[in-house]
């Protein structure tokens, strides 16, 4: 899903992913990110980790058209419905499914875009992000995407891939300027996206820029 977090990714202290002592092998097992009975009111791919808090891999994709505008998602928290915030597509990887794949399908459900998987390029950031949502203090680790689009090929933006939770928490889809998403005022996760967003739209030089861990309150 989200920023289920799908959801917020906010700024604050950026510290290596490293500092949280989880290496990849210690990881814990995940669910299928839309089926099976809820973790804490959360999907059953959030569980707990060896510090005690929820956790997941997500797939995200920052995705632009022809004009370099970028789509993404507004959502808020149930338990903060006053606070709002735009982020990417994506949402968490399933079992046995590699982060390319989930980029792929988490678009195709939360747009109805169906990608090219040759148009897909990356991962071409990493973060790590902690926040509160849904009630609960949670940490997702994220590979983020890069693909282009037509708009002309895209048609109207379909929600019939939402989950029921995502359908509670998501409120919009829009494609921004960077200009205008630059002086946006709500929140933006990643916190600077136009400019990485800027710095990616005019070709990807193969390098994966880590953006380390981000704590949300």
């Amino acid at each position: 899903m989200t920023q289920e977090h799908s959801g917020p990714g906010a700024a604050g202290d950026v510290e290596s992913s490293a500092a949280l002592g989880l290496p990849a092998s210690d990881l814990p097992a995940r669910g299928h990110a839309d089926g099976g009975g809820p973790v804490h009111g959360l999907g059953p791919e959030w569980r707990p980790g060896p510090d005690g808090l929820l956790f997941r891999r997500a797939a995200r994709v920052i995705l632009l058209d022809e004009h370099d505008r970028v789509l993404l998602m507004r959502g808020h928290d149930v338990d903060q419905p006053e606070r709002s915030w735009w982020f990417t597509v994506g949402g968490g990887i399933d079992d046995g499914e590699d982060a390319a794949a989930a980029a792929l399908r988490e678009v195709r459900e939360e747009t109805g875009i169906v990608l090219d998987p040759a148009a897909l390029e990356g991962p071409v950031l990493t973060r790590s992000a902690i926040f509160d949502f849904f009630a609960q203090h949670c940490r997702q680790d994220e590979e983020l995407f890069l693909a282009r689009v037509h708009s002309s090929q895209v048609g109207e933006l379909s929600r019939d891939g939402w989950t029921e939770l995502e359908a509670g928490v998501l409120d919009e889809l829009r494609w921004w300027p960077l200009d205008e998403l630059a002086v946006v005022d709500i929140e933006v996760f990643p916190v600077g996206l136009a400019a990485l967003v800027r710095d990616l739209a005019s070709g990807w030089d193969g390098t994966v820029r880590h953006l380390g861990l981000a704590r949300e309150t």
